[in-house]
């Protein structure tokens, strides 16, 4: 019967897949400065890219994309968390006007308040968001082009879309809004924004 201590592998003598000696624990903890390229250099990676843009979705004065579905994901969610603190301070600024005799009820208003603003924007302004990236994704894919034509108009259309159960006066109104909206955050885009 083998004990345990008798099956031991002399880890330093043999080379490992790539012909290599491996890096032992002490070797790796002796090096004060680790950087980027001592990583990769004990990793065995060469040079590794982390970020390739697509050249056809990069406009000048744009911020850089890698296609629709990354501004997809990074629109919406930081659109619902924008949404959500907005209509967080909104609840609280609300709740703290509130009248209530005693601590417990005050801030029970003011979670009451905070619970129900917050999720309700935040909510709001995600769907619109993933609409209007959906949209001004697809308008891109057909034109060939992304400009500040398709953001215009994906903002009217989202807009028009998100309120037109509410008659045609409130999805009009709400498609000029958002209109205006994406137009300015284009031009804030361009100006401000710039790499």
């Amino acid at each position: 019967m083998s004990s345990f201590s008798s099956n031991t592998y002399d880890y330093q003598s043999s080379p490992n897949q790539f012909g290599t000696d491996p890096v032992a624990v002490s070797d790796f903890l002796a090096r004060v400065n680790l950087g980027p390229g001592q990583l990769r250099e004990i990793a065995g990676l060469g040079a590794v890219d982390y970020l390739r843009l697509d050249e056809q979705v990069v406009t000048p004065g744009a911020l850089p994309s890698r296609g629709g579905f990354d501004d997809l994901c990074y629109g919406t969610g930081t659109t619902y968390l924008a949404g959500l603190t907005f209509g967080g301070v909104w609840g609280l600024m609300e709740g703290l006007h509130g009248h209530s005799p005693n601590f417990k009820l005050r801030l029970n208003t003011i979670l009451n308040s905070v619970t129900r603003r917050g999720p309700f924007i935040g909510n709001s302004c995600g769907i619109l968001a993933m609409g209007y990236n959906t949209i001004n994704g697809t308008i891109g894919s057909i034109r060939g082009k992304h400009d500040s034509v398709n953001s215009i108009a994906s903002g009217a259309l989202i807009g028009l879309l998100f309120k037109s159960t509410a008659g045609l006066r409130a999805a009009g109104t709400a498609s000029v809004i958002c209109a205006a909206t994406a137009g300015t955050w284009t031009l804030a885009k361009k100006y401000f924004f710039k790499y």
